[in-house]
């Protein structure tokens, strides 16, 4: 095929790279690849004239059919911020953003490629294949080494109407459900929210695409899983952009990802026929190609080119969906968390010093007499307390520090583990408006620190006299003349406590609401356990309302959902 040449985009000035090769060097080096390149497709010479400079710019993977080279895309890092890009950025033409998310090993890798590949006007016939994604390394085991390319932003330009009217960025994502335990997912969401609100970052998109393989998904509890963890990351606004890619497809119906979608409910983009939107794509693209393979690759190639033609129309009419509302719905995530397990620890010693006052109500009423003769009565009691304790910080390089985020007023842990990227307490994802959104006090950032420990209840045996009793639970030691009037602060002690345990309650059941409002979905595996928690302690409290509009959010989840996250979330459960 002919390629037009448009005097805007000449070949020479596609890719501006910082690189030192001289033109005998890169001539040198088209003419080592003409010598490496299998018979049977278009010829070396059109190859290394088509695609000469970017040749120049890349590493020969393999000299079969197809030829395999690995680009070297320039390679920038902004904090947890990965970006590869290829050519130059033209702000006044037009970019659609891709942003790419699914299940582990379901070919978003080998997607990323076939869109540069589409992009660049690669065809069949040319027997060559380009690779933008870095080819993986081995397994890392301190999964703190991966954090800073957990996010990686692909951006293609100077390809603008070869084949598109316009460039792309695509963001890829690693997998859900990877055998890194679920916080590994947590951390994608952390890493989404840190891409979404850097200044280096992305603010809107233009297609949400959830990769899956078309055969062999019938909805098991893990693919439940991923696909709850995937459509809670969103804000509302996502549902029309969200599409399925469905990968390994032989171009037939991919009726069991379908239904999967369907049975899962999944809120995207719908077509005539109210179907979600998908599009079907090969991933044997750099397959080697034989005489007896052949036509099936071929068969195989068009069944990704159609999808490619497909895909990119949706694009090109494909309205941008602003990220500010996801980015609200992650951190209002990350509120509701650290409310919930400042909650626990909250009522945890609330109980605690109720379980106090009632023990010395019952010595006051059990030793009256001995009391009224013995000023220096004394009666044993279990002193609760906050304490602090040691954590492991998780200082991670230049740009992460997850210790723990505590207000030294309240004595409380606001966020733990913290924020990676918030070195200082304001930085902080519960810091809104100038105020600690989970603190008692909700106090201001001042009052806080990042350090290497948390507050914990601890509790110690310890002998109380009547006239510290007094001091400790009398405001007024003039009204304290005699058994009755302690026992009467102690009572209003314990109303007191019931009042804030109350409060906290109803600060959860507001994030709640929130998440509601503005997610793409709220009862999520990662709210459920929530929900599970509030609803129990709701129900001690009677407040019937709340608990019915919590139960309908928590009847919403599959109850095979609910049994899957049973066991991957079983420690919260049990708190």
């Amino acid at each position: 095929m002919k390629m037009t040449s448009h005097p805007k985009h000449k070949e020479s000035k596609e890719f501006i790279y910082p690189s030192s090769t001289s033109s005998a060097e890169t001539e040198e080096e088209s003419s080592r690849h003409e010598k490496l390149v299998a018979p049977g497709h278009t010829g070396a010479t059109n190859i290394t004239s088509r695609y000469k400079n970017i040749i120049s710019k890349s590493t020969l993977k393999s000299s079969g059919h197809p030829v395999v080279y690995q680009l070297r895309p320039k390679k920038e890092e902004f904090e947890t911020l990965t970006r590869m890009t290829v050519g130059e950025k033209n702000l006044n033409r037009t970019n659609k953003t891709i942003l790419l998310v699914g299940e582990t090993g379901a070919g978003k890798s080998t997607l990323i490629n076939a869109l540069f590949n589409y992009t660049m006007g690669v065809k069949w016939e040319d027997g060559v294949w380009f690779q933008i994604v870095e080819e993986k390394r081995a397994p890392i085991e301190n999964q703190t080494d991966s954090l800073t390319s957990d996010v990686i932003v692909y951006e293609i330009f100077d390809f603008e109407d070869r084949i598109l009217p316009y460039s792309l960025t695509i963001i890829d994502t690693p997998g859900f459900g990877s055998t890194r335990e679920t916080k590994h997912d947590d951390i994608i969401s952390q890493r989404l929210r840190d891409l979404f609100q850097s200044e280096e970052g992305v603010y809107e998109v233009h297609a949400v695409g959830l990769v899956m393989i078309a055969a062999g998904n019938r909805l098991s509890d893990r693919l439940r899983y991923i696909f709850d963890s995937v459509m809670s990351l969103f804000g509302i606004n996502m549902e029309k952009i969200i599409v399925a890619l469905i990968t390994h497809s032989d171009g037939k119906t991919p009726e069991n990802a379908l239904k999967a979608l369907e049975a899962a409910n999944i809120k995207c983009a719908k077509n005539e026929k109210n179907e979600p939107v998908h599009f079907l794509f090969d991933n044997q693209q750099n397959t080697e190609r034989t005489e007896e393979n052949e036509s099936v690759l071929e068969a195989a190639w068009r069944v990704s080119e159609r999808g490619m033609g497909q895909f990119t129309n949706f694009l090109k009419r494909s309205e941008s969906q602003k990220l500010k509302k996801t980015a609200e719905v992650l951190n209002e995530r990350i509120r509701l968390k650290a409310c919930i397990q400042n909650l626990t620890e909250r009522v945890e010693l609330a109980e605690g010093k109720q379980t106090e006052i009632r023990q010395i109500q019952d010595a006051l009423k059990k030793h009256e007499e001995e009391m009224k003769n013995n000023e220096k009565f004394t009666v044993e009691v279990d002193e609760v307390f906050n304490g602090k304790q040691p954590i492991d910080g998780g200082m991670w390089g230049l740009f992460f520090y997850q210790g723990a985020v505590c207000c030294k007023v309240c004595e409380e842990n606001c966020h733990y583990p913290g924020c990676t990227k918030a070195w200082y307490p304001e930085h902080c994802q519960v810091i809104k408006d100038g105020h600690c959104s989970v603190c008692t006090g909700k106090c201001p950032p001042a009052d806080h620190v990042k350090e290497k420990w948390i507050y914990v209840s601890k509790t110690r045996r310890v002998e109380k006299t009547v006239e510290e009793m007094k001091e400790k639970f009398e405001k007024n030691k003039s009204e304290c003349e005699n058994k009755s009037s302690l026992l009467e602060h102690l009572a209003e002690e314990m109303n007191q406590l019931r009042a804030e345990k109350k409060q906290f309650l109803d600060e959860s059941y507001q994030h709640v609401i929130k998440l509601e409002q503005i997610a793409l979905k709220a009862d999520s595996a990662s709210t459920i356990v929530h929900l599970e928690f509030l609803i129990e302690k709701m129900k001690e409290e009677g407040d019937r309302e709340k608990v019915q509009k919590l139960e309908e959010m928590r009847s919403r989840v599959d109850e095979r959902t609910r049994a899957a996250l049973q066991d991957m979330f079983g420690k919260l459960f049990k708190k």
